[in-house]
């Protein structure tokens, strides 16, 4: 199935051809003809958080309850770009918050993910950027964010450490209380 993608920065087109020219292809090849075009919309769509508002996305689905117990979202997928080599990094996000009277949808956690994931970044900035958005937008007793994460920059040229993963993890409130902390990563360590 073609994908329908409508491109919004044709010139990102243009951009592509010269790349590929620079290298030495030969775009009029049959197999690179509508490479340029795809890795035009590819890009916009991995970039496309820096469009969508992260507070908002919580804010369309906040419900009062008096529940004030830990909940995890665990095993979020995630998929981003490093902003150093624009190469793929991936691998699981793990969130957890402390309602404070209000709840938030399930699914606007990994959507929350996606949304800063989708800009050129760095694990560490994106681990802040889960968690400081959490914090603003739910007003929680805690969160936490953890990301595991494999670096495509350092599988694939530099250091190339194929098996290499990078944890970073970040706290407010009650999470930063050596017994909640604990709980949360004592949960996240047993297997579903």
């Amino acid at each position: 199935m073609e994908e329908r993608q409508v491109l919004h920065h044709p010139e990102l087109e243009g951009y592509f051809s010269g790349i590929l020219k620079t290298v030495g292809e030969d775009v009029s090849r049959e197999g690179l003809i509508k490479t340029p075009g795809r890795a035009a919309k590819a890009i916009e769509f991995l970039t496309r958080g820096y469009h969508q508002d992260p507070e908002q996305i919580l804010r369309s689905a906040l419900f009062r309850e008096d529940f004030s117990e830990m909940v995890i979202v665990r095993d979020i997928e995630l998929y981003s770009l490093c902003e150093h080599h624009m190469l793929p990094f991936f691998g699981k996000v793990h969130v957890a918050y402390i309602p404070n009277g209000h709840i938030v949808g399930l699914s606007k956690i990994p959507r929350l993910v996606d949304v800063f994931a989708r800009r050129l970044q760095v694990q560490e900035r994106l681990t802040g950027e889960i968690l400081s958005c959490l914090d603003k937008t739910l007003k929680p007793h805690g969160a936490a964010v953890v990301i595991e994460a494999r670096h495509m920059c350092m599988m694939m040229r530099g250091v190339q450490k194929q098996n290499s993963l990078t944890t970073s993890s970040a706290f407010t409130g009650v999470f930063k209380s050596f017994e909640t902390r604990n709980e949360f990563l004592n949960l996240l360590n047993k297997q579903s």
